[in-house]
């Protein structure tokens, strides 16, 4: 059970990863680049600020309290007020220091500094190393200065500096550095990655018009070698797929022509013979072998030559339903969708393949309920009825050509198994897709996908 809960939490944390990722080539391909940047830089900053400016404010905490030693020095003992005036002004001078001593006071100890502070810690350490006397630090906001009081034998002295003193500029010149080049990288990355997936997106775009059957204009090789060699693949894959649908086309066409005329022959020298039964069945089986050649050559046409053009798809099932309304057939069609909104398809194909998908509940079912509706993709279209239905064994069997289910579905279809079929084929061929399912009410539902 402890192994189980462990790979179950790895599965989980795996998830969660995946989903934060970016999912686009160029989103992956950009962190692989920013990543190892990021990560220079915040060891380079952790290194710097941990080495450098720590020993460089240490360094200059040292230096100020060394001055302030040495002027505490000097006052001790006391000189006299002329001497002690010449101090006071080379220290204002030469150190920058401003001094002013108060006779008779004595110093009120209070918790003026931050104890996270590092520059005010270690100008803390080193008073307290170099001074020796009691001190106390405070900050003068308004003018950016630090003083420092320190009890002198007879009296206090007041240190006045300048923040600089203690802080250097080095830190936040090496910080816009920092920032600056890896804002510069990150644009240049940007620049360049766009240039490289620019032909892969251009390349998955052709492939998808072409698997949606609206065609795809020529594609130029572009980009990196290796997208150069898939271009070209597909340029050779697109070539020979469309020339064995030709090829298909073509050979069905000719083989259908050659029948029709031996039949037609047939069917002249039947017409020319006495009506008994055994003729009328001669004739049933031209008329059968008929059907199964326009079935045939329905199946190799596909989508034929008709055009892309854009239509509202409610309107064309509207117009399907009210014609297959005309022989009394109960038939309801429901538009979840509140927006019209446009489908790029070939109109007579689609409404071949929607009309033989309604004609087909009609035959084992006395209600057929058809509904549209769109998510952010797709129109989305299901057709149900309360027939006998598909069993679930059989549901991917009846797209496979020339396969019939057993005569208890129906056994006078005189069908050739071509029907869903090609059904499934003009629906890929838009790209979309074509699956059965059961119905909720109780029969066969036909759901069929449409990209917007």
């Amino acid at each position: 059970m402890k192994i189980l809960g462990t790979l179950y939490w790895t599965e989980k944390a795996k998830n969660r990863i995946k989903n934060i990722l970016p999912q686009t080539l160029f989103g992956r391909a950009l962190l692989i680049i920013v990543t190892p940047l990021i990560l220079m830089q915040a060891i380079s900053t952790f290194v710097f600020f941990d080495r450098h400016w720590d020993t460089m404010t240490r360094r200059l905490a040292h230096t100020l309290a060394g001055d302030i030693a040495f002027i505490v020095d000097s006052l001790t003992p006391l000189p006299q007020q002329l001497d002690r005036n010449q101090i006071f002004l080379k220290a204002n001078d030469i150190l920058h220091i401003r001094l002013t001593y108060s006779p008779q006071e004595i110093l009120v100890k209070k918790k003026s500094f931050q104890q996270w502070d590092r520059v005010r810690k270690s100008l803390q350490d080193a008073l307290k190393e170099r001074v020796r006397r009691p001190f106390s630090i405070d900050t003068i906001k308004k003018n950016r200065r630090i003083e420092i009081k320190v009890q002198l034998p007879e009296g206090l002295l007041s240190v006045n500096v300048h923040e600089k003193r203690l802080y250097s500029s080095t830190p936040y010149i090496f910080l816009m550095w920092m920032i600056g080049s890896s804002l510069v990288l990150f644009a240049i990355a940007i620049i360049f990655m766009r240039n490289q997936i620019r032909p892969i997106r251009r390349l998955a775009i052709a492939a998808r018009s072409f698997g949606m059957g609206r065609g795809s204009s020529e594609i130029k090789p572009s980009g990196a070698k290796e997208v150069r060699q898939a271009t070209q693949a597909f340029r050779q894959m697109r070539e020979r797929i469309s020339r064995q649908f030709a090829q298909r086309t073509e050979m069905l066409a000719g083989v259908s022509h050659d029948l029709r005329t031996p039949l037609t022959r047939m069917k002249l020298q039947i017409e020319m013979l006495e009506r008994t039964p055994e003729i009328r069945e001669l004739q049933d089986d031209i008329q059968e072998m008929e059907r199964m050649i326009d079935g045939y050559l329905t199946f190799a046409r596909g989508g034929g030559s008709e055009p892309l053009s854009k239509i509202n798809l409610a309107n064309l099932i509207e117009e399907i339903i009210s014609t297959e309304r005309r022989d009394g057939s109960l038939i309801n069609f429901v538009n979840k969708s509140k927006t019209i909104k446009s489908v790029t398809l070939r109109p007579q194909v689609i409404k071949r393949a929607i009309t033989n998908l309604i004609i087909n509940s009609k035959k084992y079912a006395e209600t057929v309920k058809v509904e549209l509706q769109y998510n952010s993709e797709h129109a989305i279209i299901t057709i149900d009825d309360d027939g006998p239905g598909i069993e679930a064994e059989h549901r991917d069997d009846v797209f496979k050509a020339f396969f019939r289910l057993d005569p208890s579905r129906n056994t006078d279809t005189g069908g050739t198994g071509l029907g869903l079929t090609i059904a499934k084929d003009i629906f890929q061929s838009h790209g979309g897709d074509l699956l059965l399912s059961e119905a909720s009410l109780g029969g066969l539902r036909a759901t069929v996908t449409l990209p917007l």
